[in-house]
């Protein structure tokens, strides 16, 4: 039996650092139904007993009215310096396609993509190989790149099922260079941000110092990056001020002290346990409180560099450096504000004051490494997490639906409506999307919002669509609302048929029918 297999999901949440409200509330209840089987056994005084028993089912219903209903979505997330190394044909295994419960959410974060002059000018101007693989694979399934981020070698993608895309809002994008005395960006943290269901969410994809004699080195890095990186929302003006903060990548940190015999040994028999105290991201987390709070799940895989490449060997090279922990994923739940020490006392005491009203709970349901990548000398690394949350809203900001039949013979009409106030703009427009489209801008044809003036809240506003910009093939597809000031998708209709069209066969583009034959 291995060590260690029965240890729990690490979980953590919005209003307490160890269970959810939902899971406090059900101990109190329990609790005090069990006092009120203890009033009916002990109690002489029917009346004594009576009084009892009314006061702790009072609780009791109280407690149960506080039960919040949320709702669960999965998040992947994959961290992996490639080593410029091209990507893999399949990467199937890396992204758990086929997991139950489904994935909602896909972060990847990457280090050391390849960085050269030509191939970053050209990556600018498309997307570059790494993001092409994970759209192929990912678009058939569902998903739609949010959006990326890319310094340099530093990559940062995000992926959402298509459903949830409209309560995906504020987007915004950063990066912090930290190489060569924050000059250089080989090294240092790209960031997203945006709000997920009205929580406020934050992945941070880091690169940082290498060798095991700058620990702190590392340390002041991220502490620079989480103090420094800013954005535009008052309410979330840096890294910290975000409900959930997800911080992954090369981090670099080592094992210290053990020989490389030592090293070798504990992990070939699966004693990984004896050189936890030594990792360095684990020593540092016991000095530093801005590390402490960031929670991460045991180390149960193998170290993850250095390897050969295509093997599952540790380095035969020259140097032989030391195995070790450098690639990692870790989380934070923003702390409940404490009261201060003028506030009220039964306010600043009760257990029950202060809850949050929608609360976010994250669980990580799987930690671990995919050896059966190669590629690289370091081994991806991949983590699971449940969110459970109280969604802040399910009403996407737009309704959006096509009118009538639509195919390229004639012109078509769709129909839009406001249905909550928001920034909106003269620049927003709505394309037209063929079903497992890859991003935003992945469009058949797109359509301006009405350029004369902005829309009223529950107005309903027509839009022409020329025939000529219409698919000529049939096909299912989707209209899309995209904000220019949101920066994202924040409403889609139902699937719909576009008709094969007559200039189809006129064109040649598909076989004439004559009489059920195919000329």
């Amino acid at each position: 039996m291995e060590p260690f297999a029965d240890i729990p999901r690490v979980r953590s949440d919005s209003t307490s650092s160890s269970v959810s409200q939902g899971s406090r509330s059900k101990v109190l209840l329990r609790q005090r139904l069990s006092q009120l089987l203890t009033c009916i056994d002990d109690m002489s005084s029917d009346d004594e007993a009576s009084e009892e028993v009314s006061r702790t089912l009072d609780e009791a219903f109280q407690l149960c009215g506080r039960f919040i209903p949320t709702d669960a979505f999965r998040l992947h997330i994959v961290t992996w310096n490639v080593a410029t190394a091209e990507p893999p044909e399949d990467v199937t295994s890396l992204l758990q396609l086929d997991v139950q419960p489904p994935i909602d959410l896909y972060v990847i974060g990457l280090q050391e993509v390849n960085a050269t002059p030509v191939r970053f000018i050209s990556d600018l101007l498309v997307e570059d190989a790494w993001s092409h693989v994970f759209m192929d694979t990912l678009a058939p399934r569902g998903f739609v790149k949010v959006t990326s981020v890319r310094m340099q070698g530093l990559l940062l993608l995000v992926f959402a099922k298509q459903l949830h895309l409209p309560f995906i809002r504020n987007i915004q994008a950063t990066y912090t260079r930290t190489g060569f005395f924050g000059y250089w960006g080989n090294k240092g943290g790209v960031t997203v941000r945006f709000s997920f269901y009205g929580h406020m969410v934050c992945f941070l994809n880091c690169h940082l110092a290498a060798h095991v004699n700058y620990a702190l080195q590392r340390v002041d890095e991220i502490e620079y990056i989480l103090e420094t990186q800013d954005f535009d929302l008052p309410d979330t003006p840096h890294v910290r001020d975000h409900k959930a903060v997800f911080w992954f990548g090369d981090l670099n940190f080592r094992i210290a002290d053990h020989g490389l015999h030592f090293l070798r040994s504990s992990i070939n028999s699966g004693r990984l346990h004896l050189l936890w105290d030594k990792d360095q991201l684990t020593m540092m987390k016991k000095k530093e409180a801005f590390l402490q709070e960031f929670e991460e799940g045991p180390l149960n895989f193998k170290p993850t560099y250095k390897f050969d490449r295509n093997s599952e060997t540790y380095d035969t090279s020259g140097k032989k450096r030391k195995p070790a922990w450098t690639d990692r994923i870790l989380w934070r739940i923003k702390p409940k504000t404490l009261p201060s020490e003028d506030e009220d006392e039964k306010e600043s005491t009760s257990s029950d004051e202060g809850l949050d009203e929608y609360p976010l709970q994250v669980t990580q349901d799987k930690y671990t490494s995919d050896m059966s990548y190669g590629a690289s000398d370091h081994k991806p690394v991949i983590a699971t997490f449940s969110l459970e949350v109280r969604k802040c809203f399910d009403t996407p900001l737009v309704h959006i639906s096509p009118l009538g039949v639509w195919s390229a013979d004639q012109d078509a009409l769709l129909q839009y409506t406001v249905q909550e106030d928001f920034m909106s703009s003269t620049w927003d427009w709505i394309g037209l999307y063929k079903v497992g489209f890859k991003t935003a801008f992945d469009y058949e044809t797109f359509v301006w919002v009405r350029e004369e003036e902005l829309p009223e809240t529950n107005e309903v506003i027509q839009l022409h669509v020329d025939k000529d910009e219409i698919p000529l093939l049939s096909g299912h597809y989707v209209l899309g609302y995209y904000s220019t000031n949101m920066q994202s998708i924040i409403a889609l209709s139902a699937d719909f048929q576009i008709l094969e069209s007559k200039r189809a066969v006129m064109e040649g583009l598909v076989p004439e029918n004559i009489n059920g034959l195919n000329q």
